[in-house]
């Protein structure tokens, strides 16, 4: 079955959602304040709506509470993002994700109810910072404020080697739980498995030991 999604704000963040989740087959309502954001999105969505979201009984009338998961992507709006968010929570909504524009938004959110919240400047921030620093960093994900996952082309200290053979578990207590191969993943490793040069690594972890792998491994 597809998923049913909203997206309430449909500013740049907002907007790509919208327009991902469209392209990926889900039925998704656009929501928001501005009428010719929604014209913008009427084609893309299944349904493009012009509506206050702050105001229950418009949420209500939409029958949002039926949908899977609501996505709050308020830009600037700062009071409306935490009233959407609290009216969401009171009609049952089951899943929100909402927007912070700072760390006092996100603690306000949480407070509230809101199920997962995202920084997507700052989120985008760490991720470009990480691919600077080092060249065989691919792609960067933080799932939590002290954890995160990350995707590494395997060097030439790492290559050649089994997995049993760097022991990486060990010495830096984070672990690999993929490679790709080409088309190919391995998902969960032998220890046995041996690393080649240009298998992208999968890697899990608390972020000070992310960072202490990456400066005596891949940036050695």
């Amino acid at each position: 079955m597809k998923k049913e999604f909203v997206v309430i704000g449909l500013g740049r963040f907002g907007g790509s959602i919208c327009r991902a989740l469209s392209e990926q087959g889900m039925e998704v309502m656009a929501i928001d304040v501005d009428e010719d954001r929604v014209n913008e999105f009427a084609a893309i969505a299944s349904h493009a709506v012009v509506a206050d979201t702050t105001d229950e009984s418009v949420l209500k009338s939409l029958g949002i509470r039926n949908f899977d998961h609501v996505i709050v992507a308020i830009g600037d709006d700062i009071q409306s993002s935490i009233l959407t968010t609290l009216m969401l929570k009171e009609i049952g909504v089951q899943r929100i994700t909402a927007k912070a524009q700072n760390d006092y938004h996100e603690k306000v959110l949480r407070k509230i109810g809101a199920d997962h919240v995202v920084h997507p400047e700052r989120d985008m921030g760490r991720r470009i910072a990480h691919n600077m620093i080092s060249n065989n960093v691919l792609d960067y994900l933080e799932l939590s404020d002290e954890h995160s996952i990350m995707e590494i082309v395997a060097n030439d200290l790492l290559a050649g080697n089994s997995l049993m053979d760097l022991d990486i578990r060990a010495r830096y207590g984070i672990n690999i739980v993929a490679i790709k191969r080409g088309k190919e993943i391995l998902v969960s490793p032998q220890a046995d498995e041996e690393i080649l040069k240009e298998d992208i690594l999968i890697v899990i972890g608390a972020d000070s030991d992310i960072n202490r792998f990456e400066q005596k491994v891949m940036n050695a």
